[in-house]
């Protein structure tokens, strides 16, 4: 099997976890409309007789059949589970009683109407967290939801219809759903149901029609159920793809990867990526391929690419970040293995004489594209009068040392060469300056090799060549010499900075795996949160020198553990560790989140809950945090939070 038809080993570790946290539990089958009265309930409960005609143990747990008679049929043909009542001030309320339905676990459940809000004194607020717990108890649930009640979707849908949908499930729930049935009916077919009284009583059907079920209205939603169906299902291919190692892009729908770097055209070229991924109203993703050259870019061409991918990100592109060797096979690779069906680059600032020279990455991506499209955005002079300046810190420095020991190389060559003419042929006599080029290539690099080549090629032909102390330069043989010295000098000195730039990326990514190592050891003695939190804020000073905080969960917010060397924190930041903790996100320093903070605080958690956060007050990076260095804190506060949790558990099984 060669490296092209494996799967993602990173991939099929995604998808094992994903299917080990679903292990045991049951499957979640759910009918979406657009509006009420396409018929989600009724198809539900012809699936649940398809099933009971199957042998299958189908059971009601809650459905609303609204007076309609066609539903009230089918109801009466499948078994019910009572009804939990709960008296609410003077009103009597019936929600579906969750325990008696964990104890008779039956295979299949049908729970109508998952935004509905439960009644007060259930045990959850909210129906889909009923669902939610039935679910892990191994049951299959049936149930019906309206777009318009995704959690996403409520402002899109308040500026459609004028209306606010107060009644809202996470989109998670429909994200991770087993199946999605698409109840569908056109939006003509609908009004005429209200007009007939199929889907309100007769004196609602006016008002429903007027406030709501406007034929617009109803076109509007049913475009957004169908564009979300198609995601989920273009989500599932995908994923089958990957899990296969099938090469894309299969073209069931669009999907816009925008490449970007130090350029200062990059922020252009995301803004014009938003336009065409708007006007075909498709997912984008922007992508920087770090090698091991770009990891020496100065700080404010690093500052210039995040900055492109946080516009990006807030544009609502999908950001990624990957390390290559090679940036066009990084590109192409990243698209096919997720369905990229239009690749959009920048034109490049490089001169024509340079491509040919050296190569072009935008030539090498359109020859190795495939059935990719690949779209090339052209920039205004303004933008080519601002060349990054790294891209010339990127070039082959001469320095006098380099010049002075080349100089010095050659001369030694010539030296030896005096004494040995008379003993030894010229072809032999070449050897000794092919050393001095592959020498200086190995220790001055590229430009220092040339100039060795040059002189070499001159006093080989001065003094070594007869008739002695003459130039014969344009000799045959001579051309030869100049070309084959030129030759290797190039080709050598990039093979030498290709290895050295390969062995750097090597010694960096093994220095990650040792940080790691080291404080995964560390952590596995400890026994006590104050023990964790020692490893991790010295794991953090170690390694990066950076003032560190642990906060964790205590009166009525966050309170630090006392460590060595702890830094000290104010009540404004305070404030952003606590966001960071209860929405589980990255916040503060270099982040979109409440970035006036001087600490960046990373949220301490376990699969199943945030323990803490970890605050780092950086003093050396100038104001960028870089994607490897914020991955290693994430890397480092996962570590903390298994640690932790590990602790939680043995102090509860000693209780």
């Amino acid at each position: 099997m060669t490296d092209e038809t494996r799967p993602d080993p990173d991939t099929l570790l995604s998808h094992v976890q994903k299917a080990e946290e679903k292990k045991g539990a049951g499957r979640l089958k759910i009918f979406l409309g657009y509006a009420a009265g396409v018929g989600k309930t009724y198809e539900m409960l012809k699936a649940a007789h398809q099933l009971l005609s199957e042998g299958v143990d189908v059971r009601i747990g809650y459905v609303e059949a609204h007076k309609r008679p066609e539903t009230q049929k089918l109801i009466a043909g499948i078994p019910q589970i009572p009804l939990k009542k709960i008296e609410y001030r003077t009103t009597l309320l019936y929600e579906p009683d969750l325990d008696a339905i964990l104890a008779d676990k039956p295979q299949v459940v049908l729970i109508d109407e998952l935004a509905h809000t439960n009644a007060p004194g259930s045990r959850h607020t909210k129906r889909y967290m009923d669902v939610e717990e039935i679910l892990t108890y191994g049951i299959d649930v049936y149930t019906t939801l309206n777009i318009q009640h995704l959690d996403s979707l409520r402002d899109v849908v308040a500026q459609i219809t004028h209306i606010q949908v107060h009644e809202t499930v996470p989109d998670r729930v429909i994200d991770e759903a087993d199946e999605i049935k698409l109840v569908d009916l056109p939006p003509a077919e609908l009004i005429q149901r209200l007009h007939d009284g199929k889907v309100y009583v007769p004196e609602m059907a006016e008002q429903a029609v007027r406030k709501f079920f406007s034929e617009g209205n109803l076109h509007a939603l049913r475009e957004i159920s169908l564009r979300k169906v198609a995601k989920q299902v273009d989500g599932q291919m995908v994923a089958y793809m990957q899990t296969r190692s099938i090469p894309g892009p299969w073209p069931a729908t669009e999907r816009l990867l925008i490449s970007i770097g130090p350029s200062p055209f990059s922020e252009r070229l995301v803004r014009t990526a938003r336009r065409q991924a708007d006007r075909m109203n498709v997912d984008w993703t922007v992508l920087y391929v770090e090698t091991p050259k770009t990891r020496a870019l100065p700080k404010e061409d690093k500052e210039r690419i995040w900055k492109s991918m946080k516009l990006a990100e807030s544009l609502g592109a999908k950001a990624d970040t990957v390390f290559a060797f090679s940036v066009p096979d990084a590109i192409i690779s990243y698209a096919k293995k997720h369905n990229v069906t239009r690749i959009i680059l920048g034109k490049t600032l490089r001169p024509r004489w340079k491509e040919l020279l050296f190569g072009s990455i935008v030539d090498d991506i359109i020859h190795k594209s495939g059935d990719i499209d690949v779209y090339i955005v052209s920039q205004n002079e303004e933008y080519e009068k601002h060349v990054p300046k790294s891209r010339e810190s990127l070039r082959p420095e001469m320095t006098a040392a380099g010049i002075a020991e080349s100089i010095l190389l050659v001369a030694a060559a010539v030296l030896v060469g005096e004494f040995a003419k008379a003993y030894i042929s010229e072809s032999a006599l070449i050897l000794l300056f092919f050393a001095v080029v592959i020498l200086s290539a190995i220790r001055r690099g590229l430009l220092t090799a040339v100039l060795s080549a040059v002189l070499s090629i001159l006093v080989f032909d001065f003094f070594l060549v007869q008739p002695y102390y003459t130039f014969h330069v344009f000799d045959p043989s001579g051309m030869v010499l100049i070309c084959g010295m030129l030759a290797i000098g190039i080709v050598l000195s990039r093979l030498i900075a290709r290895s050295r730039e390969d062995a750097a990326a090597a010694r960096s990514r093994e220095h990650e795996s040792a940080m790691l190592y080291r404080m995964s050891q560390k952590l596995a003695g400890t026994t006590m949160v104050s023990e964790v939190a020692d490893v991790l804020t010295s794991s953090v000073r170690e390694n990066f020198g950076w003032e560190t905080i642990v906060l964790v969960p205590g009166g009525t917010g966050l309170v630090p553990i006392p460590v060595e060397n702890g830094a000290v924190i104010d009540e404004k930041d305070l404030a952003v560790a606590f966001w960071a903790f209860m929405n589980i996100e990255v916040a503060g320093y270099d982040t979109d989140t409440l970035h006036s903070s001087s600490f960046r605080f990373v949220p301490i958690r376990t699969p199943e809950r945030v323990l803490g956060v970890l605050g780092v007050r950086p003093t050396d990076v100038d104001g960028v945090i870089s994607p490897d260095t914020g991955r290693i804190l994430t890397a480092f506060a996962d570590l903390a939070g298994l640690a932790m949790g590990r602790v939680f558990r043995e102090a509860d099984a000693d209780v």
